[in-house]
């Protein structure tokens, strides 16, 4: 099935009370917490593995002068040391999957430079500290700022790297309200619960991957390239991940080095990646400078929007982070202008992290609409619903659904926004308190997905695709949708995913794993419908499932007497032309309370909203949980995440878990999500949005716009910490006696 044309009602319309929509528990929960869900590293499936270790490089820049792995691989249990001197051969790079140790070019710090495989991971973790490398070092690029005369302009990635509408200079230039600012934002690192793992062996002329990924079909094809083989001789099997974040949309080294290990040894081979390890052989979220320039009248009309955004990558990449996408089709302005600019740098890969381009772009941009409606004395709620558009501002073509306005003005109702006081003039004690918000707004895209069920003769729907569940809940949403369409219990629906033996699935990522996988099911849920009713000679009008039966004018019949020995249908789903004729975001808008202390500068969240927009809800309880993952995101962006790199030797300083904060519990007394009732006919046949990233999209500026609010600083770097507040409240208090 295409979406070329809206949806009409369809059998979920029809079902109020049905399983779509209920906060049913996790499906899969029972097996997670008693520790039978198989992760990659636990599973049993290949016998008798062998343990890899990989060895850092410990320069950013230079080159492999020696290398002696005598020791190594004279040291007890070692089985094979791999190095560039004796590594199987490799094909090409694909997207950002590499050939693993090609040549003596170092171009980041912690890039593998030798693999050792041991009898137990001990063994080769003591094996892999005896391999001695000598360099020849040179002086690294490290940072952004440093070297934005080199920047280029990126290839495309899905979309132009720049847009261009109207004439923004004439437009700012005249613009009776000006505002011209830089926001920065510092490098951010996934920490997922679960390190990248894998388990490779071969079977023939062909490798079989037990790995933590959240794309198995589109890993498939990268290794393919990478291992000089047919996509179809790589099997990725990943049922269950634990957690992503985008850090796992690609296959890590971790995963080409046992493949090209066992394939040597002739046996599995084993490997996980060290917690210091994550932060720089896999990837992270790149550091960014932006410029906003926003040219208004006195009434707040924007007429000129300008959003430029810098960003870094590994040497050799072209990845660069679309921060000023989301702001093509966020407010009204005739004269418009984004651009995206690149540099390579000697830092580790940079790669997709959740909400990739809306959660930094809206970062700085939602901070500069408030900055534009503190200039004004303008609410800022007012300022946007001032600058809604009639339709997408640069493509030209309406939204499918838009309720940003809604979602502030309820958010605002709940929250008490009528509260609100004048920057610096709400204390309670020690503390100053203010309230602040942003918008949200997601890309709302629709991936190509296929899948397979069968009801066999035991009343059990059994639907495989090579879908992924990174603790989302997609087996869960998965189970509601099969169990409505086709009138089972949850029970009665077994749902089977992440190997690419199964049906190709869009994975994990970018929030349309929920409606690309779901829309696929519903259309196979929809065909098998059609058989059941064909196979008992049924009049498909009025027809309804429920309770494992089907009921059609005065004939019920059970779905087994219709499904004999067994009955199977096939579904497909792939964006059509409702994608080009209608703009598809989902929206939202969050609110924040803070407190501040006068004396230190800390920084207290007090309660926190999301308000938001997803079409369909398919589960109330995981869409909740989904927006205040992403919400608790936004909040570790701004007061706490910072990869600090150091110039030097161009690495992460802070490489574990002890030094790189994330909120925890106590960083978040009273944070909450509602949803706004919505369905999108123009988006799928579930008339559902991407949710999993909106949540983060904006959730940060409104922690720095209540910040603002509670003292009157004014903060454009990244995470808000205590030594920027301490210099803002100096900076006062010169002013202050300057004004005395």
């Amino acid at each position: 099935m295409e979406m070329n044309q809206p949806i009409g009602r369809t059998p979920l319309d029809d079902r109020p009370d049905g399983l779509v929509g209920k906060p049913l528990n996790r499906v899969e929960g029972k097996l997670k917490v008693t520790g039978r869900a198989p992760y990659a590293y636990e599973t049993r499936a290949l016998e008798n593995p062998a343990y890899g270790f990989i060895v850092p490089a410990t320069i950013a820049s230079g080159t492999i002068r020696s290398i002696d792995a005598e020791a190594a691989r004279k040291a007890p249990g070692t089985i094979l040391v791999l190095t560039h001197e004796n590594v199987p051969e490799q094909g090409e790079k694909k997207e950002q999957v590499w050939p693993q140790l090609q040549g003596t070019e170092v171009r980041f710090y912690g890039q593998p430079v030798a693999f050792v495989v041991a009898e137990t991971f001990e063994h080769a973790r003591a094996a892999a500290m005896l391999v001695k490398v000598r360099y020849d070092a040179a002086k690294p690029k490290g940072l952004l700022k440093d070297s934005l005369a080199a920047a280029y302009e990126p290839k495309p990635v899905n979309s132009p790297p720049d847009s261009k509408l109207g004439d923004f200079d004439a437009a700012f230039a005249a613009a009776p309200v000006k505002l011209d600012v830089e926001y920065v934002t510092p490098n951010q690192i996934h920490a997922q619960m679960e390190p990248h793992a894998t388990i490779a062996a071969w079977d023939g002329d062909g490798v079989v991957l037990h790995t933590s990924n959240q794309m198995p079909n589109r890993g498939q094809k990268a290794l393919g390239s990478v291992l000089k083989l047919p996509p179809e001789k790589v099997r990725i099997v990943s049922p269950y991940i634990g957690g992503g974040f985008g850090a796992k949309l690609q296959v890590q080294p971790e995963a080409t080095l046992a493949i090209l290990a066992s394939k040597v040894i002739q046996r599995p081979v084993k490997v996980a990646l060290t917690r210091q390890q994550e932060f720089h052989v896999a990837t992270h979220r790149t550091d960014t400078i932006q410029r906003i320039r926003l040219g208004a009248d006195t009434e707040g009309r924007l007429s000129a929007i300008s959003h430029e955004s810098w960003s870094d990558t590994a040497e050799g990449d072209g990845f660069f982070e679309t921060s000023a996408n989301v702001t093509r089709s966020l407010y009204a302005a005739q004269n418009r202008v984004t651009r995206h600019r690149l540099v390579n740098l000697n830092m580790p890969i940079a790669s997709s992290m959740r909400a990739p381009g809306e959660a930094v772009g809206q970062l700085a941009f939602e901070c500069a609409m408030d900055e534009l409606a503190e200039q004004l004395k303008v609410d800022p709620i007012e300022l946007r619903v001032r600058n809604e558009p009639a339709e997408d501002p640069e493509k030209k073509v309406p939204f499918s659904t838009r309720q940003l306005v809604p979602c502030m003005r309820e958010g605002a109702r709940l929250f008490g926004w009528d509260k609100r006081q004048a920057a610096g003039s709400r204390r309670e004690g020690n503390w100053l308190v203010g309230m602040g918000m942003s918008a949200a707004a997601r890309l709302n895209p629709l991936m190509p997905s296929a899948v397979k069920v069968r009801l066999g003769p035991d009343g059990v729907l059994v639907v495989r695709m090579a879908m992924t569940d990174p603790g989302t809940g997609t087996y869960t949403i998965l189970t509601q949708i099969a169990g409505e369409m086709l009138g089972l219990p949850p029970e009665r629906v077994r749902v089977e995913m992440g190997d690419t033996d199964f049906p190709f699935a869009s994975g994990s990522g970018g929030s349309f794993g929920a409606a690309s996988a779901g829309s696929a099911l519903y259309v196979a849920c929809d065909n098998l419908r059609q058989a059941l009713l064909k196979a008992g000679d049924l009049n498909p009008d009025g027809a309804t499932f429920r309770d494992g039966a089907v009921t059609s004018g005065n004939r019920t019949e059970a779905l087994t007497d219709l499904a004999g020995s067994g009955l199977e249908a096939a579904g497909e789903i792939k964006p059509g032309e409702m994608k080009q004729k209608f703009s598809q975001y989902s929206y939202g808008a969050h609110f924040a309370e803070v407190g501040v202390d006068v004396d230190t500068g800390e920084i207290r969240l007090r309660r926190m909203l999301g308000v938001f927009t997803g079409g369909r809800i398919l589960n109330a309880k995981t869409a909740r949980s989904q927006a205040i993952g992403g919400m608790t995101f936004g909040v570790g962006a701004a007061l706490m995440e910072d990869a600090v790199v150091d110039p030097r030797y161009s690495y992460f300083v802070n490489h574990d878990m002890a030094e790189y904060h994330v909120p925890v519990h106590a960083d978040l007394p009273e944070i909450d999500a509602v949803f706004l009732p919505e369905l999108d006919d123009k988006a799928n046949p579930l008339k559902s949005k991407g949710l999993g990233e909106l949540g983060i999209c904006g959730a940060g500026a409104s922690l720095a716009n209540a910040i603002y609010n509670a003292t009157g600083i004014r903060v454009r770097e990244y995470p808000l910490t205590l030594d920027k507040m301490l210099k803002g409240f100096e900076e006062q208090e010169g002013q202050a006696q300057r004004r005395t």
